[in-house]
């Protein structure tokens, strides 16, 4: 069945509860007072949400495989741990955190999702109470003893569990009742001890109860009932059944119970560490698998609570045993609490996700570590083995072309109805591209012998204390691109050329074609014991989960669409990212513009390629120029192109019955289309590119050479040409060999970037004792800072 889905952001919760925070203890008609006086001041307003369309029915019987799954989670369990829901203090509720817990539930059950909660609390809720009663009646009997309002330093007696639990449940539940309502949404208490689970007719009882407010839309709120159950047993567990000594236990036997698809359990931790949390080497789990318990060392359990990490793994394994998915994940981390659980729900990675179904292959995690250590070592190869790498990769392109095109036929057949014909057409290989991309190989390899180590800069500090700026590589490199196999054999060789590791991450309309390149390139590789320098990623891993991979990329380059870019720019956290978002092509006719150049050049621009990145979007036209020969010239080319034309506002104006008018004037069509606007002059063409356009490539055509060079030095963009068409700009067809996409950003590298821009530097200092106080004011040397001559490497 299909249900509509909000997908918005939400709104902190929290300042609804600002008057709480200032509270010290909260009585049940208060702690509901509060929250709806609060909530009226700053109601939801669900209209705002758009919506989307999602199935939710599946068959309970097999947890989930992979984390894309789990949007299809049709019922889930969230389980919170006491460090979730108490304060540092433990004397009290995290009513923001809190807060936002029970608007995310509520947003999933919104959707037409099954929610139900397993939450602690109810110890540390009736500790705050108990503790402002006895201050308050130990203040008025001494008051009332001494005759005098000032109080003495009194001592408050240690409070009994299963009274706090019993003080503190009501006001509990009257909390959660006053949360939920505010998102139209009804909750409802149920306790339970382990004996509800042992004996038959309760458990029917409670299953029958459950299932009865899962069907009226109510979100069951379900405990240990703490204020009567006895002390847990040690391994009390009965045969095959996990015994409720905790709610880590509660919730997997619940969540087995009501054949429930997700189990998440908060905790204080970001999931599962192959070594205690906090430990220098310690590493966040990403996918737990049965029979791993061996390969992790537990540390010690919660600051409060009953379970620790031990217990929820025991239970997490028990649950996916029955069948549910589970997940474990931090609730307490003010940067992620507020959306931890719908990012759990969508997939994204977060906490450790149990899996009973071990992936063929190596996880992106181990294909990021193999990167780095196989670019390490192709780092102090010698050139001339890095080039030999790059000419076999070469050679294998055309030895196994026919391999190759059958692979690529299989990937156009089967997007054949499904994308579009510019795709289609970046889609496809040929053995014309095939010679190509090989004849740019050898380029990068012969401009390989100089790159790596190359010295930039000498200069002598002191006697016998020298300086050197060297380059060397990035690092790692995760390419992401769509549609283009072509790519991936250019950006391996100049990934091989420079000596970075390298993640490639292509679209799955080219599964056939990226994996037998890949297959070749790590071939290629081989003959140098370098293979695992390069690594295909497989895995279902989206975009956004790999771009958080901080710890083991360097640097992100996307190629494909300027929406797939954006993406990746939004997604990244502490990457940088190499790339351009759009390719907004101009090009600026002048009135002293040669008739016979104009066409050819607007029709090269235009029509050899528009789904490039660097074709023309935009034909600038100096308003002396209309109705003209040469005008009439540029129009019927178009129309004999089949360039569908989009009027800019003054060129609407100049014509009586005009093309459509432009919906924007900063748009990139990708195909035969085309905008062309009016200026009344080459200022202000320039400020027309500044305000609408891409700092991509834009282009001038005039016989006017002070013009030209006027409108070279001043067009803030990482290509601009006078007279030549916007599709030159290209590594190939700059002498790059390949690049790894066009920057248009003004840090490190800019343009068609090749080898050089996947380079950077450090600098080694070679000396005999030098200390720094011995340049000081008083000390025995001077510093000199001679430069020093470079040395020039043989390319031979």
């Amino acid at each position: 069945m299909l249900r509509q889905v909000c997908c918005s952001g939400f709104q902190p919760f929290r300042q609804r509860l600002l008057p709480w925070l200032q509270s010290t203890a909260l009585s049940r008609s208060r702690a509901t007072d509060r929250v709806q006086s609060s909530a009226i001041r700053h109601v939801r307003s669900w209209s705002n949400i758009p919506f989307i369309t999602v199935p939710l029915s599946r068959t309970h019987g097999k947890s989930f495989a992979h984390r894309s799954e789990l949007k299809h989670a049709k019922r889930i369990v969230v389980k919170l741990g006491s460090a979730v829901v108490t304060r540092g203090d433990e004397c009290g509720l995290a009513l923001g955190r809190l807060a936002s817990i029970v608007e995310q539930v509520s947003v999933l059950q919104n959707q037409g999702r099954e929610m139900m909660l397993v939450t602690s609390g109810a110890v540390a809720f009736g500790k705050q109470r108990l503790r402002h009663e006895i201050l308050l009646s130990q203040s008025v009997r001494q008051a009332l003893h001494s005759g005098q309002n000032q109080l003495k330093e009194m001592a408050i007696p240690v409070l009994e569990a299963r009274a706090c639990a019993a003080a503190g449940q009501s006001g509990l539940m009257a909390l959660y009742e006053a949360m939920f309502t505010q998102y139209s949404i009804c909750a409802a208490q149920i306790l339970v001890t382990n004996l509800d689970f042992h004996d038959e007719q309760k458990r029917r009882n409670l299953n029958g109860t459950l299932h009865e407010l899962l069907r009226m839309n109510i979100v069951p709120i379900v405990n240990t009932n703490d204020a009567v159950v006895p002390p847990a047993e040690p391994n009390s567990d009965l045969q095959g059944v996990i015994s409720v000594k905790d709610n880590d236990s509660l919730a997997a036997r619940l969540a087995v119970e009501m054949k429930t698809d997700l189990l998440i359990v908060l905790s204080d931790v970001e999931g599962l560490f192959d070594s205690p949390p906090g430990s220098d080497d310690a590493k966040l789990i990403d996918i737990f698998y049965p029979g791993d318990q061996q390969s992790v060392t537990f540390g010690t359990k919660s600051r409060v609570g009953m379970g620790g990490m031990e217990a929820k793994v025991k239970a997490a394994l028990w649950a996916l045993q029955g069948g549910t998915s589970v997940v474990i994940a931090n609730g307490t981390h003010p940067k992620v609490s507020g959306h931890v659980i719908t990012d759990i729900v969508e997939g994204k990675k977060v906490g450790t996700f149990f899996s009973e179904v071990k992936p063929a292959g190596p996880t992106v995690e181990q294909q990021g570590e193999m990167a780095r250590s196989g670019g390490r070592m192709l780092a102090t190869l010698e050139p001339e083995q890095r080039a030999e790498i790059i000419h076999h990769l070469a050679d294998l392109l055309t030895d196994q072309r026919e391999e190759i095109l059958l692979a690529n036929k299989k990937d156009l057949e089967e997007a054949e109805g499904r994308l579009a014909a510019p795709l289609l057409k970046r889609l496809s290989l040929s053995t014309s591209k095939l010679n190509s991309l090989a004849i740019g190989l050898r380029q990068i390899a012969a401009s390989s012998q100089d790159s790596v180590g190359r010295v930039l800069r000498r200069t002598r500090i002191a006697k016998n204390l020298e300086l050197e700026q060297v380059t060397v590589p990035i690092g790692v490199l995760l390419v992401i691109f769509e549609s283009r196999p072509d790519c991936l054999p250019q950006v391996a060789a100049l990934a091989i050329a420079s000596g970075n590791g390298l993640l490639l991450k292509g679209g799955k309309e080219a599964t056939h074609s990226n994996r037998i390149l890949h297959l070749l390139a790590q071939e290629a590789l081989s003959i140098h014991g370098v293979k695992e320098a390069i690594q295909l990623v497989n895995t279902r891993e989206e975009v956004e989960d790999l771009c958080r991979l901080d710890k083991m990329i360097d640097l992100i380059i996307p190629r494909g669409s300027s929406q797939l870019v954006r993406d990746i720019q939004k997604a990244a956290k502490g990457i940088p990212v190499m790339g351009h978002s759009e390719g907004i092509c101009h090009m600026y006719v002048d009135s002293e513009a040669s008739v016979d150049k104009v066409t050819r050049l607007v029709r090269d621009s235009k029509c050899e390629y528009p789904a490039a990145c660097n074709a023309l979007e935009t034909l600038l036209i100096h308003r002396d120029l209309l109705r003209t020969p040469l005008f009439d010239q540029i129009i019927d080319m178009l129309r004999v192109e089949q360039v569908k034309i989009h009027a800019g506002p003054k060129f609407a104006s100049y014509l009586t019955f005009s093309p459509s008018e432009v919906k924007s004037l900063r748009t990139e069509y990708g195909d035969l289309e085309l905008c062309i606007e009016v200026v009344d002059s080459v200022q202000e063409a320039i400020d027309h590119i500044h305000k609408y356009g891409s700092s991509h490539t834009d282009v001038i055509v005039t016989e006017n050479e002070k013009t030209a060079e006027f409108f070279l030095q001043h067009v803030d963009s990482a290509c601009v040409f006078w007279n030549a068409s916007t599709r030159f700009s290209d590594g190939y067809r700059f002498g790059l060999g390949a690049e790894v996409g066009i920057s248009t950003s003004r840090i490190h590298a800019r343009g068609p970037v090749g080898l050089e821009g996947l380079l950077t530097t450090k600098w080694l200092l070679r000396g005999q004792d030098h200390v720094v106080s011995d340049f000081s004011e008083h000390g025995s040397l001077k510093y000199l800072h001679e430069n020093l001559p470079v040395p020039q490497r043989n390319t031979n």
